[in-house]
């Protein structure tokens, strides 16, 4: 799965708002509940991999995935 979520990241609120692309704020997610959003997906899904999860510079979150 291929998120690209640098395209819809916020890196003043630290947040990924994925229902930008609809026009819609509905969707704004905190780091953590991205995570937990992938968590599910996975959870859910037989996913192999997960590209481009968060932002390039949100080295917060991919530390917190990862461990």
């Amino acid at each position: 799965m291929d998120v690209a979520a640098s395209e819809f990241f916020d890196a003043e609120k630290k947040t990924y708002n994925f229902s930008q692309k609809t026009g819609k704020n509905d969707r704004i997610l905190s780091q953590d509940e991205t995570i937990a959003l992938y968590q599910s997906l996975v959870d859910k899904y037989p996913l192999v991999s997960i590209e481009d999860p968060f932002d390039q510079d949100d080295f917060e979150s991919y530390q917190k995935m990862t461990a």
